[in-house]
């Protein structure tokens, strides 16, 4: 910074006639660009020191300036989500790591070099996914891997376990699944059988209520039969007494 400002008071020194030359502004442009690399590059170094200490938090942190100064920085990015991941910062490594696959055709095109560090950001992504459990974005992300870098192991070793483990998955589900539906038939089937019960108790209890009723008026009817049949005894025996008092009194006119 000392020496751009040196060049810049001895532009200023110069008398230009007509048009400003046009070197000396592309001259300024070019010096501040490497400064800004040298900046970026500083910053870089500084966070892979920290991070080989295992600082990720200070790692973090110079990364994040290296990217302040350039902010397409591909070392810069890739290892600020490195440094997130180590921190278990998840969602925000991976969203450094997409940034990165979102200019995979770019970053290629302008390195090949940059073919592998492409692959190990894929890498990265499908480990992201297997941390959450999410195993069919792990699946997609190291397949992607591997198409870059067709003989890393580790990430073949990865795919596969991430599809023993989505099977797994699903086989769960789908257990929990028909658990959950036979749980709904037993429910289904003890509901029935209560509600089978409780009609059974009720139409007992009606058929009971019923018969007690019918029993009542049997009561009646009998008590009121016995009623009646003591009143026709007692006028019949009222009769008789009154037909052999008539006798009697015959008799005693006879004589």
């Amino acid at each position: 910074m000392i020496k751009m400002i040196n060049w810049i008071a001895m532009i200023k020194k110069i008398k230009l006639k007509g048009r400003p030359c046009f070197f000396l502004v592309t001259f300024l442009l070019c010096t501040g660009l490497v400064s800004a690399q040298k900046a970026e590059r500083q910053n870089v170094r500084a966070g892979n020191k920290q991070y080989k200490k295992e600082n990720f938090t200070e790692a973090e942190i110079d990364y994040r300036k290296s990217i302040d100064v350039n902010p397409r920085s591909v070392e810069g990015i890739y290892n600020l989500g490195d440094a997130l991941y180590k921190q278990d910062k998840f969602p925000e490594a991976l969203e450094q790591y997409q940034l990165l696959a979102g200019q995979g055709e770019r970053l290629v095109r302008e390195n090949p070099d940059n073919i592998v560090r492409l692959a190990q950001v894929f890498h990265n992504v499908g480990n992201i996914g297997m941390k959450s459990q999410q195993y069919q974005q792990s699946i997609e992300a190291y397949k992607q891997s591997l198409r870059l870098n067709p003989s890393d192991e580790e990430t073949r070793y990865n795919l596969a376990l991430a599809q023993k483990l989505l099977q797994d998955q699903q086989q769960d589900q789908q257990n929990q699944d028909q658990n959950q539906d036979q749980d709904q038939n037993e429910d289904q089937q003890q509901d029935q059988q209560q509600n089978q019960q409780q009609q059974d108790q009720d139409q007992k209890t009606q058929e009971e209520e019923q018969q007690n009723e019918q029993m009542s008026r049997d009561n009646a009817q009998q008590i009121l039969d016995a009623f009646l049949q003591d009143e026709k005894d007692t006028q019949e025996k009222v009769k008789k007494a009154q037909m052999q008092q008539q006798q009697n009194r015959r008799r005693e006119k006879q004589w």
